[in-house]
């Protein structure tokens, strides 16, 4: 039973960055539209911005009509302007009334982007604020979270790990009163398939990351992947929430997967062993790069997916495996975050 009346909780909300995550939070909440009235809540996107464009709706955007006209265009000349309005993400983000801003812009790890300062701003004028955008995490957590606390809103970024494998959350709320150790597991799925492949196939890594590069597993730049950069982000993101550190990218030891030959695999294999790249951090340690994992291992998963071991001093090992990339699993995490904000 939809609920009504008092009980319905009703959340302005833009969506700043239209890309393929953007789009994917736009689906899900039209997928989910009657479970979160059921629930209580009411998700009305009042605007959209993309890098050349805004549409808006004080009463809430017809989110299905806003994805055909931005797949539309898409295909033309427009180059996919999500509206005709001609204010940016961070003037909705400002001038706009809503109450969540959820922020799927680019991803820059060098100077945290337009994201950053779009998270600045959302938290200076008291709106909480859900992200998938790493760049802005891996730079100056400390400083968002402090501008956060001091406005009163509130910031959730579990997309920025694990995307749809829950991470950070599982960790503050299901282990609550655990101390952490450590975590450790697979946070990159295009080198997991470039691995993967590679030993399946006795290939080399350029032959792989060609096929990823067809499947569009893996970027047409793929150097944030196959160098460990993505991992180190994320990493430094656990590091800093959930180890209270005040690290950043160039606190971890990081090397990708580039150098690994299908020879090296192949004697791995012999002695029962797989090489994938493995990110790990502690209070003491940050770091990623190729490792023997035996083969049978939970560590062990093949092709895409994503899997993290959390070591606690109560509950002892907890492993998770799933898969830490896709739209619409990305939108999985964020929905996830919005509910247990406002739920």
């Amino acid at each position: 039973m939809i609920l009504k009346g008092d009980l319905m909780k009703t959340i302005r909300t833009s969506i700043i960055g239209f890309g393929a995550v953007g789009q994917g939070v736009a689906e899900v909440l039209l997928q989910k539209e009657k479970y979160l009235k059921n629930i209580g809540l009411d998700i009305k996107v009042v605007a959209i911005a993309d890098s050349k464009g805004a549409a808006l709706d004080p009463d809430g955007l017809d989110l299905l009509k806003v994805l055909s006209q931005k797949r539309a265009r898409g295909k033309s000349k427009d180059k996919g302007t999500v509206g005709s309005e001609k204010l940016t993400g961070l003037e909705i983000i400002k001038n706009i009334d809503h109450e969540l801003v959820i922020e799927t812009t680019p991803t820059d790890i060098e100077t945290g982007g337009v994201g950053l300062v779009n998270m600045r701003a959302a938290f200076e004028h008291g709106r909480d604020v859900v992200t998938s955008n790493k760049g802005p995490l891996a730079l100056k957590y400390r400083e968002l979270s402090g501008i956060a606390s001091e406005n009163g809103s509130r910031f959730k970024f579990e997309a920025t790990v694990g995307g749809a494998m829950p991470i950070i959350n599982l960790i503050r709320d299901v282990l609550a009163g655990n101390d952490i150790i450590s975590i450790e597991g697979i946070l990159n799925g295009t080198c997991n398939y470039i691995l993967t492949r590679m030993m399946e196939e006795q290939a080399s890594y350029e032959q792989m990351l060609a096929e990823s590069q067809e499947l569009n597993i893996a970027e047409t730049d793929p150097t944030y992947d196959v160098e460990g950069i993505d991992v180190a982000c994320k990493l430094v993101i656990l590091a800093n929430s959930i180890f209270g550190m005040d690290a950043n990218y160039k606190d971890v030891d990081v090397t990708g997967i580039t150098k690994i030959t299908p020879e090296s695999l192949m004697l791995a294999q012999d002695d029962g062993y797989v090489v994938k790249l493995i990110g790990e951090v502690k209070k003491d340690l940050i770091r990623v790069g190729p490792r023997l994992v035996p083969v049978g291992n939970p560590l062990a998963v093949g092709g895409t997916l994503n899997v993290a071991s959390i070591q606690t001093d109560l509950a002892g090992t907890v492993t998770i495996t799933g898969r830490g990339a896709g739209s619409i699993e990305t939108a999985s995490a964020i929905i996830s975050d919005i509910i247990a904000i406002y739920r």
